[in-house]
C-alpha cells in the first residue's frame, strides 16, 4: 500500500517530512523501500516553502532489511519487498490522527492511500505545470482513498509523490531536533571528504546550506548520490544530538522540473530551458537584480536576482549577440526567467572606440553626427563612416561553458553542475 501526504506545513512553520516520521514510528507496518521526498513545481504561487510531498510504501516487510534512520533512540528499517498488504482502514485512521495533530492552521493537507500508483503523467504535470485538485480527484476515483482538510490542495502533491517513477534520483538524510548547533569546520571537512554529496556549504558566502532557512523541526539535511556516503557524512559532522533522523529517496537535484522550449512557447509558472541570442544587454534595477533579454525570433527577459550574489558578475559580462542557453523558472509578473544556471555557447567580439576619424584635409578629429550615422569634419564638412574610426578589441572575461548560481541561491530541484559531470566556469 502507498500512503501519500502533503501540505501539512505553512509559511509559519511545520514540516511534512516530520509528519512522515510520526507515521513511521506509530504505524504497525513496515517500510518497503525508502520513504520518498518529492519536490513539485517550484514556481507555484501558493506553495509552502520547498513544495515537498511525502510517500511511504508500507506493509508487512520481507527480504533484506536495512537501517535507514533512528527515532527516539530506536532504529528504523526498510525492507526490500512486501510479503503482505497493509489494512486500509487502519492506515486511514492513523493518517487522520497524525495530520490533525500536526497540520498548521492555514495549511491545506490531504492524504492518499492506494494499492497501486497513479499514472506517472501525474508526477510530470505536478513538477512542471499547474494542476487542479479536481483533475487529481478524477484520476483517483475508484482506485484510491483520500481525505482533504481545509480545501485539501495537498491531494495534488500526495498523489504526485506516489506516482513518481524514479529515473534520476538522489537521497537526503534529514535530522530533527530542538537544540540546533553545528560546527562550521566539520561541515567544510565533510563537504571536501564526501564528493558524492552536494549543496552542503557555500564557501564564498560562508553559508551552511545544510541548515533550513525557515522555522522547522528539521535540524539539518545532507544530500547526496549514495545512501552509504550519507552515513559516512553524518558521522563526520560535529553537532548537538539530534532527536531523530531518516534517509529519504528524492527527486532533488534532478532538473525534472525543466522543459526545453522555444521562447514563444514559454508560459508563466513553468521551468524551462531556452536558447537564444542576447538582444538587450544586462542592466541593474532597484534591489540589485540584473536583467537582460534573449531572442530566438521572439524575445524574453531573463533575471539574475540579488540572492544569486556573484552569479550576477557573470551575467554582467554578456553582450548583444552572445549565444546562450538559460535554465530557470518563469515568473508571471514580471514575465521573466529566474535563472538557475546558464550555458554560454558563443561570444561575439566586442570593440571599443579609441579615436574618431581624422579629416584628411583639415587634419582635425571629426565629430559624430549621431549613433550609427558616421562623422563630419566641423571645419570643412568632410564626411567619414563608422568604420573609419579607430577601435580596440575589448578583452572579455567570460568564456563559453556552464555557469550556475551559488549554493546559497540554489533550488531543491536544480541539478548542480557536479551532478552533470560538468566543471563550472568562473570569471
Amino acid at each position: 500500500m502507498w500512503a501519500g501526504i502533503d501540505d501539512t506545513d505553512s509559511v509559519q512553520g511545520g514540516c511534512t517530512t516530520y509528519v512522515a516520521t510520526e507515521v513511521i514510528t506509530q504505524m504497525e507496518y513496515d517500510l518497503i523501500g525508502l520513504p520518498r521526498l518529492v519536490r513539485l513545481n517550484p514556481n507555484i504561487p501558493w506553495k509552502t516553502r520547498g513544495n515537498g510531498a511525502m510517500a511511504l510504501h508500507v506493509g508487512i516487510g520481507g527480504g533484506k532489511r536495512h537501517m535507514i534512520g533512528e527515532i527516539d533512540g530506536e532504529p528504523v528499517y526498510c525492507y526490500s519487498h512486501r510479503k503482505r498488504e497493509a489494512n486500509f482502514s487502519e492506515m486511514a485512521a492513523l493518517l487522520e490522527k497524525i495530520i490533525r495533530r500536526h497540520m498548521k492552521r492555514d495549511a491545506q493537507p490531504a492524504y492518499v492511500i492506494s494499492t497501486r500508483k497513479p499514472p506517472a503523467s501525474l508526477y510530470w504535470k505536478a513538477v512542471r505545470t499547474l494542476v487542479e485538485k479536481e483533475e487529481v480527484m478524477a484520476e483517483l476515483d475508484g482506485t484510491a482513498e483520500y481525505r482533504l482538510y481545509n480545501g485539501g490542495r495537498g491531494i495534488i502533491g500526495a498523489s504526485a509523490a506516489i506516482s513518481w517513477r524514479p529515473g534520476d534520483r538522489t537521497y537526503e538524510l534529514i535530522t530533527y531536533g530542538n537544540e540546533k548547533w553545528i560546527e562550521r569546520e566539520s561541515v567544510i571537512a565533510m563537504d571536501r571528504a564526501c564528493p558524492g554529496t552536494f549543496n552542503n556549504y557555500d564557501y564564498r558566502n560562508e553559508y551552511i546550506a545544510l541548515l533550513p532557512k525557515s522555522t522547522s523541526p528539521v535540524f539539518y539535511g545532507i544530500r547526496g548520490d549514495s545512501v552509504e556516503e550519507l552515513y559516512r557524512a553524518k558521522e563526520m559532522l560535529v553537532t548537538s544530538k539530534e532527536e531523530r533522523w531518516l534517509i529519504f529517496e528524492t527527486n532533488q537535484a534532478t532538473d525534472d522540473h525543466l522543459q526545453r522550449k522555444k521562447i514563444s512557447q514559454v508560459k508563466p509558472y513553468e521551468s524551462v530551458i531556452v536558447k537564444g541570442y542576447v538582444k538587450r544587454e544586462p542592466y541593474v534595477i532597484k534591489g540589485g537584480h540584473l536583467i537582460f533579454s534573449i531572442s530566438d525570433g521572439h524575445e524574453i527577459d531573463c533575471t539574475a536576482y540579488e540572492p544569486t550574489k556573484e552569479f550576477r558578475d557573470v551575467v554582467k559580462e554578456l553582450r548583444r549577440g552572445d549565444e546562450v542557453v538559460v535554465y530557470g523558472g518563469v515568473r508571471k509578473q514580471p514575465f521573466t526567467i529566474n535563472i538557475e544556471k546558464m550555458k554560454v555557447l558563443n561570444l561575439v567580439e566586442v570593440y571599443q572606440k579609441r579615436e574618431n576619424p581624422v579629416c584628411p584635409v583639415c587634419k582635425k578629429h571629426m565629430k559624430s553626427v549621431g549613433r550609427g550615422k558616421g562623422y563630419k569634419c566641423p571645419i570643412c564638412g568632410n564626411k567619414a563612416g563608422e568604420e573609419d574610426a579607430k577601435y580596440d578589441r575589448v578583452k572579455r572575461y567570460i568564456r563559453p561553458g556552464f555557469y550556475e548560481v551559488p549554493v546559497i541561491a540554489r533550488r531543491h530541484l536544480a541539478k548542480p553542475l557536479k551532478r552533470m559531470a560538468v566543471m563550472p566556469e568562473s570569471i
